[in-house]
């Protein structure tokens, strides 16, 4: 995968002289696993997500992009190595700096996860209830913006049943940013979206990190719409970095497990088996 790893020194020395901030992620020699002795998920892993930039985690189903997701957000401890935000090592915080960083952090889930007995205003409000001691109208005013800001400020009173799955994903970004956390981080934000809320939450991720100036992380199998607005892409292959650099450099690279990802093939370096014992194990005859 050398092609991969040449680009990524091009492109560290461009961004690290560039126009780009500080470093707000930083993850550093990270080994991982769910249990003692079970499969290793991530290993020796390493990536920086620098203010300003859209950056974009990619790989295969089960390869560790949503645990790195969880790491950052401290819902789970590395093993060895570092996860640190903003200077800070996630695995050493407390349980109140713990919270103190999260309030600093968006979050895009899945599918939107958005509270169904609230209304869309109310499901906006609720970071700023929860973290704030703002007035009712001071209050008012910024959901309102941030809905306005995803096109939503009409549907203010609707439920989420009421709403289409965009929407609601629209929604999701609003509370996301409901804060103006530095970091946003995305799960899958384009999973189950038709081709115009696929293109519309695309642009809104784009627009509303150059607005906040922020860090976007974004976990997704999306190659065509993410490599439209990331600025830095990570392809993770066996708890590693298989590949990384600008969407432009990634496009030209001749790596096989770059070009067998951009160009959806079912043959190349990720099996389609999951790995486990040997099909003789398994059924206890020889089969060849």
């Amino acid at each position: 995968m050398n092609s991969g790893h040449a680009n990524s020194v091009e492109v560290k020395q461009k961004t690290s002289s560039g126009g780009h901030g500080e470093v707000v992620v930083s993850i550093k020699d990270v080994n991982f696993s769910y249990a003692p002795g079970e499969r290793q998920i991530l290993s020796g892993l390493n990536m920086e997500f620098r203010r300003g930039q859209v950056v974009a985690v990619m790989g295969g189903s089960g390869c560790g992009k949503t645990t790195i997701l969880r790491l950052i957000g401290g819902q789970f401890t590395a093993q060895s190595g570092q996860v640190l935000f903003e200077g800070r090592d996630i695995g050493k915080m407390n349980g109140t700096e713990l919270m103190a960083a999260r309030r600093r952090m968006g979050m895009l889930f899945q599918f939107g996860a958005l509270f169904t007995d609230l209304s869309v205003f109310e499901n906006v409000a609720f970071p700023l209830r929860e973290h704030t001691d703002l007035s009712e109208e001071l209050l008012r005013s910024l959901v309102l913006m941030k809905l306005n800001a995803v096109g939503l400020r009409g549907a203010r009173d609707l439920m989420p049943a009421q709403i289409s799955g965009g929407m609601a994903r629209r929604v999701a970004l609003a509370r996301a940013i409901a804060l103006d956390p530095p970091l946003i981080m995305f799960d899958e934000p384009f999973a189950g979206l038709d081709p115009i809320s696929l293109g519309i939450t695309a642009r809104l991720i784009r627009d509303l990190n150059q607005a906040l100036g922020a860090t976007s992380l974004l976990v997704t199998h999306d190659v065509e719409e993410t490599f439209e607005i990331a600025d830095y892409v990570y392809f993770i292959a066996n708890g590693r970095i298989g590949a990384e650099g600008t969407p432009e450099e990634l496009s030209r690279s001749t790596d096989p497990f770059v070009r067998q990802f951009l160009d959806a093939s079912p043959d190349g370096p990720v099996p389609f088996h999951y790995p486990g014992q040997s099909l003789e194990e398994d059924f206890g005859v020889s089969l060849k």
